[in-house]
């Protein structure tokens, strides 16, 4: 079951730096909502606000109506989460990695069974189960971000947030893991947030596309209306013209 994610008037603040100034967005139940903006427009804050990871000043988050407050644990459940630079654990073998939240918590299960789920969610990635037992530093930054998109699914989440899932990747490593998000999100039937810089990323994956600037949506439309959105905004950000009314930062 696919989940909808209703983000009304958020706001937050760092002292006196307003990140966040009433950021209203409804991320439909099993599409793929993509996020763009340029660098410090509060893309990360805003996922990190929807996961509890920082607490907004005002505003409401909702997950098919229900506010995370209601029952926290079971809001996290319902979470995957494939970060930047994939964040594998050193220590542990990826395997483990991919496991790493089937072993924690109330419903951990055995390792045996841990095991056997996480070798059957890397094969979805890609990765055969010739891996399980090596470590991240043994693997190259393709395989690392498979293995962490199969850590994201491991717990076959309703919602998965994808955080700048290309960075680091050649153009051919990159278009594998936006063809993968595509293929597992609709597989799953999960509803989909990605925020990145990379506008292959936003073509190939975006059902609907937000623009975040200045702490507000500036704009929301269907990937295929990014090209002639007559937002100001977006065109500048799809064609990458340093003129326009986003200020290069220096």
């Amino acid at each position: 079951m696919s989940t909808e994610i209703a983000i009304s008037g958020l706001k937050k603040s760092f002292r006196s730096k307003h990140i966040l100034r009433g950021v209203d967005l409804v991320a439909p139940a099993g599409q793929n909502t993509v996020i763009i903006g340029g660098s410090g427009t509060g893309k990360s804050v805003l996922l990190k606000c929807v996961l509890g990871l920082v607490k907004p000043d005002a505003g409401t988050i909702l997950l098919d109506g229900q506010a995370a407050d209601d029952d926290r644990d079971a809001f996290l459940a319902r979470f995957g989460m494939l970060f930047q630079g994939a964040a594998l654990f050193d220590s542990l073998s990826v395997w483990e990695n991919v496991a790493f939240r089937l072993r924690r918590g109330s419903g951990k299960i055995a390792k045996a069974q841990a095991r056997e789920l996480a070798i059957e969610k890397l094969r979805r990635v890609g990765l055969g189960a010739d891996v399980a037992d090596q470590f991240p530093a043994e693997l190259s930054g393709g395989m690392q971000k498979r293995v962490g998109l199969a850590r994201a699914i491991a717990t076959d989440p309703q919602i998965i947030f994808f955080d700048e899932p290309t960075t680091g990747l050649d153009p051919i490593m990159a278009g594998v893991i936006n063809e993968l998000i595509v293929e597992i999100t609709e597989e799953m039937g999960a509803t989909g947030m990605t925020i990145t810089h990379d506008m292959t990323s936003v073509r190939v994956i975006a059902d609907q596309v937000a623009m975040l600037h200045d702490g507000l949506i500036r704009w929301t439309g269907p990937s295929e209306a990014i090209d002639d959105s007559g937002d100001p905004y977006v065109d500048q950000f799809v064609t990458g013209r340093a003129e326009g009314p986003i200020a290069a930062v220096r």
